[in-house]
Formats: structure tokens, sequence, C-alpha cells
């Protein structure tokens, strides 16, 4: 007679987890919404910019805003923050307009958080 395993169980039950969490991953990546980190003199905050502006400054990603902000010497976006939602989750989402100028700007990253993004006005 042959014994039984949970071997088999387990190793589904793996895949049924690795999969919860690589689509939880990609839900909370809005792809309407791109953040960025802004690194200054002072400190470092994180923006939003949606398609539409990201294509007025000539690009999708950090080198495009680098270049955007060097070119104009101002930026007015969204600074982001982490919140709690209404159903008590945390979120990235808008907190206020800011302008960011570029003699204090020292480098624009791409950034990317495990949260849900939420798109701004």
């Amino acid at each position: 007679m042959k014994a039984f395993t949970f071997a088999p169980l387990a190793r589904r039950g793996v895949l049924v987890i690795a999969l919860a969490i690589a689509a939880s991953v990609a839900w909370a990546q809005d792809k309407t919404t791109s953040l960025f980190k802004i690194v200054t003199v002072k400190d470092e905050i994180v923006i939003g910019l949606n398609a539409e502006e990201l294509g007025g400054l000539g690009g999708q990603d950090a080198g495009a805003v680098a270049k955007a902000l060097a070119a104009k010497g101002e930026l007015t976006v969204w600074q982001y923050a982490v919140r709690h939602a209404p159903n008590g989750e945390l979120e990235q989402a808008p907190l206020r307009k800011i302008g960011l100028l570029a003699n204090t700007s020292l480098r624009v990253e791409p950034y990317s958080s495990p949260l849900k993004v939420v798109p701004h006005e």
C-alpha cells in the first residue's frame, strides 16, 4: 500500500500563495500614476505624475522629469505620501501640489511602492 503524502498539496499551496502575492503587487502598482523620488539638499520627497503629465514633459522616465525640470527651472507637481484608505489599508496618495525648483533638486529617481497608488486630479 502506498503512503499518502502532503507534498503535492504543500507545493500547490505555495504556488497559490506565490500567485496571490504577485497579483497583489501588480494590483498595487497603478499604471496611470508613476511615482518619483526627488532628492534635494534638505530632504527627499515622492511625487506622482500621470501619463498625460509625463507625455507633456517629453518622456515616461526619471530622466525626462529631470530634463524638464532643468529646462523649465520649475515644475508644479503632486507630492505623494502614505495614508490610510477608508478600508484601513495603507496607500500612496496625493498630499498637496508643490513647486519644484531646479536649483534645489539634486536627483530624480523612479520610486516603487508596494502600496496601492491613488491617482491625483
